[in-house]
């Protein structure tokens, strides 16, 4: 099932050609991740993620303006062994303008060793049930 978060846009994401810049949607795909990570898995702290982003990408649509309330919709799309995708899509609140879709690959990861590794049982079973939601 799709999460979906608001975010105003802030003066501070606008740039001199007087809109978001376009680092700042990858921003706001990462605000909507975390809180579905939140809100869904129940991860509350920095220390509780045992993955790594792996892929970011982001097709620009339509420019975002100061003003704006963006909502992005966060979908779980795929597990793998070891990763997981999301996708996205930015829209305006108000008039519901398409300003960006995305992706994402997410790799569980052992830090300690520096590589990935398969997805722990109990975080796959959350996942899954989510994906069966979608």
């Amino acid at each position: 099932m799709a999460f979906t978060v608001e975010i105003p846009v802030r003066f501070r994401d606008i740039d001199g050609m007087q809109h978001v810049n376009n680092a700042v949607y990858f921003t706001y795909m990462e605000q909507a991740r975390s809180e579905w990570y939140r809100q869904l898995m129940g991860i509350h702290s920095v220390a509780e993620f045992d993955f790594i982003l792996a892929h970011a990408s982001c097709d620009f649509k339509e420019a975002i303006g100061f003003g704006e309330t963006v909502v992005v919709k966060v979908t779980l799309t795929k597990i793998g062994t070891s990763s997981f995708r999301f996708t996205y899509e930015v829209r305006s609140k108000e008039k519901g303008t398409l300003f960006a879709t995305g992706e994402s690959v997410q790799v569980t990861y052992d830090y300690k060793a520096k590589r990935p590794v398969p997805i722990p049982p109990k975080f796959r079973k959350m996942l899954e049930a989510e994906l069966a939601k979608s």
